[in-house]
């Protein structure tokens, strides 16, 4: 069964029929999804799914977009949250230089803390790295060294990627794989061994062709896995399988 490593269906864009779609994933071949949390107001609809569907399980953290709703108050909160018991990881967190809402020095220091957190409590991180790929390296390097990372949505170089699995981290594969002018990431896909490769939608954004442009869901994940498979050599089957061990591993279920 596919595993998508990073969805977001507590968005608001699923609020019309998100009952009726993820009572379709089993049918669609869709075995675990973990849901990402972007903000703070994100936690407790992320906690919800969990609770109510027994193969949606959770990531609490603060996406660098939204770092300036974090106060020590909130934080501890997350410190409790994230001992849940199908909270799975911190995340996503990160840095992003491309929409620039929070100040680089604001984002940097509550990546390093939710790193730090992470570390304390034992978790696994999904990390989130827009436009800030020196900046994301130097912080892994520091602050994550052993820990276990998966680098979302990766959009840097193939050495890059090479480095992130020379420090133990997955990369974490999805629809843009299947876009053409995707050159990069296929590179970056053909470097990597399959062992540390993960898939997942980023749902409801980033959709694989033929759907591009259109509302994601974990259910276009055949696209991305038959994508791998050509860069790979390999057939769709295997990396439906291998890459569902890794997720099961890295989270730890």
């Amino acid at each position: 069964m596919i595993f998508d490593t990073h969805a977001h269906y507590d968005d608001k864009q699923f609020d019309a029929d998100r009952e009726e779609l993820l009572g379709q994933m089993e049918a669609g071949g869709i075995g675990t999804i973990v849901n990402a949390s972007a903000a703070v107001s994100s936690w407790e609809r992320v906690l919800e799914l969990t609770r109510k569907y027994p193969f949606v399980y959770g990531m609490i953290g603060v996406h660098p977009d939204e770092v300036g709703d974090l106060d020590e108050e909130t934080f501890a909160r997350m410190e409790h949250l994230l001992r849940e018991e199908k909270v799975v990881a911190v995340g996503e967190i990160g840095l992003d230089y491309y929409w620039d809402k929070e100040k680089h020095d604001i984002q940097k220091q509550w990546f390093i803390r939710q790193l730090q957190l992470a570390r304390r409590m034992n978790l696994p991180v999904n990390v989130h790295s827009r436009e800030a790929a020196a900046d994301t390296m130097a912080i892994l390097k520091e602050y994550g060294q052993g820990m276990d990372v998966i680098v979302h949505c990766y959009s840097y170089s193939r050495e890059m990627a090479e480095e992130y699995v020379k420090m133990g981290y997955l990369i974490g594969v999805g629809g843009v794989v299947t876009f053409k002018n995707a050159k990069k990431l296929k590179e970056a896909v053909q470097a990597v061994p399959l062992s540390h490769v993960v898939l997942e939608t980023d749902c409801p954004y980033l959709a694989p062709e033929p759907y591009r442009g259109k509302r994601n869901s974990s259910l276009n994940l055949p696209y991305v896995a038959q994508a791998v498979a050509e860069l790979k050599g390999v057939t769709a089957e295997e990396v439906i399988r291998v890459t569902e061990e890794n997720a099961k591993a890295f989270y730890r279920i």
